[in-house]
């Protein structure tokens, strides 16, 4: 029964249970709290409460200090609420259709209504929406890079785990839900990219200390210069509160703050035109003071495709150019090692392939039987040299290669035509297919940048 899915009373429960796909999209920061932010602070409060003295006693043209107060609160309300908006945009799941087993019948439903336990049928190309179970496979492979950063597609059997926010790159199966909403791992990512913290600011943090000294000096001293305006001169009490205040003003860092605010403004929207995203304004101060950077080289130092460095035949043989060219031509989507040998070798023309089995994560190999041209291998040389000739100086020269870094692919000839997915018995190794990473063009540029900024990497 649960190979046919659920069925409507068990999706009907599950609705009402709350076992469903949906989850709320906010981030964990308001309007509400932005605004709050960015007006209760402890600047905005003294110079407040000056502009307030001054709005009741007048004359408005000595209120033009209020711009500041203004101006900075705008500054940090509009860019936070940018990002804000564009957090609230970011989702690791665009699948917006599933297909479904339910009452033994395949529906397509969006992806909100899949429910807890619901059977899931997957194919290449789809991304899969919620966590689950693999209860059938066909080859199954799957691209976690959205999650996890690697590139290389990862065989799935049954009872494997599958990760929303994956795709599945090679054959097909079913799986079953077992977590979806907030308790999926995409979703949980994407709230933790969307949720805010508070940086450490060393500016903001000597502006608030100094902030704070000013706010246990100002009443002694406001009492002070009152008292003097109204003793010393002639002056009204309206006139001694503006002299009072003019004086307070004076020792207050207005254009320290607000020029700190324009500087963390003025970075936010030059880091914006590169497609960097400024959460908080402080944060700009956290990277312009990084002095060590972290990366790794797939995909950062590297492209992320391969390129041939050489085809070295094995003794006694040649390169097997031909063969090579009509490999690629076998699959309708080449895996990136393919791709690589189809840019590094011309196209064959005039090989048919009788039989195919296509590349696959799990057995590390793929070939081709070719009318009048034999069956041809291509793989992992761990897998075909344990069933070809023991051939000590191609396992030496392999060693060689990986300890260089580089891919090494095995290319392989029998005489026997493939059947199924089961390799032939009298494979003989023919050529070495040496891969490395391209560089990317700019790489040696954005390494010396960072030297010169004086950040080690």
């Amino acid at each position: 029964a649960r190979a046919l899915g659920l069925t409507s009373a068990d999706v009907n429960r599950r609705i009402e249970q709350g076992q469903v796909n949906r989850v709320e999209d906010a981030t964990s920061r308001s309007h509400e709290d932005i605004i709050r932010a960015n007006v209760l602070t402890r600047f905005n409060a003294i110079l407040g409460s000056l502009l307030v003295v001054i709005l009741i006693v007048g004359p408005l043209n000595d209120a033009l200090f209020g711009i500041v107060l203004v101006s900075n609160a705008v500054i940090g309300i509009v860019q936070e609420v940018r990002a804000k908006r564009t957090l609230d945009r970011l989702a690791l799941l665009s699948a917006p259709q599933a297909r479904v087993l339910r009452d033994g019948t395949e529906h397509e439903i969006a992806m909100s209504d899949v429910v807890l336990d619901d059977l899931a049928v997957v194919n290449p190309g789809d991304q899969i929406g919620v966590d689950g179970t693999v209860v059938d496979s066909r080859s199954l492979e799957v691209d976690e890079s959205l999650l996890t950063g690697e590139s290389d597609p990862i065989a799935k059997q049954t009872g494997d785990e599958l990760l929303s926010g994956s795709f599945v790159v090679a054959g097909n199966g079913r799986y079953r839900a077992t977590k979806v909403g907030g308790d999926s791992y995409a979703n949980q990512l994407s709230s933790e990219a969307r949720r805010f913290s508070l940086v450490s600011s060393e500016l903001r943090s000597g502006i608030d200390q100094f902030l704070r000294f000013v706010t246990w000096v100002i009443i002694p001293t406001a009492i002070l210069l009152l008292v003097s305006q109204l003793a010393g001169t002639d002056a009204g009490v309206r006139d001694a509160l503006r002299g009072s205040v003019a004086g307070i003003g004076a020792i207050i860092p207005e254009g320290l703050v607000l020029l700190t605010s324009i500087a963390f403004a003025v970075g936010g929207m030059r880091l914006a035109r590169r497609r960097v995203l400024v959460q908080e304004l402080a944060a700009i101060e956290g990277l312009a003071r990084v002095d060590v950077i972290c990366l790794d080289k797939t995909g950062t130092l590297t492209e992320s495709r391969l390129a041939v460095a050489s085809i070295e035949p094995v003794p006694g043989e040649s390169a097997p150019l031909e063969a090579l060219g009509a490999l690629p031509q076998t699959e309708d989507r080449p895996n990136a090692s393919l791709a690589a040998i189809a840019d590094a070798v011309p196209s064959t023309t005039g090989w048919s392939a009788s039989a195919v089995v296509p590349f696959s994560s799990a057995r590390k190999w793929s070939g081709a039987t070719f009318a009048d041209h034999g069956t041809w291998l291509l793989g992992a040389p761990d897998v075909l040299l344990d069933v070809a000739t023991t051939r000590p100086a191609v396992r030496t020269r392999i060693a060689e290669h990986t300890e260089r870094g580089h891919r090494v692919l095995l290319v392989a000839r029998s005489e026997q035509p493939l059947t199924d997915e089961t390799l032939p018995r009298d494979v003989q190794p023919v050529s070495l297919v040496v891969l490395e990473e391209r560089i990317r063009a700019d790489a040696a540029e954005t390494l010396s940048y960072f030297t010169d900024q004086g950040v080690e990497v």
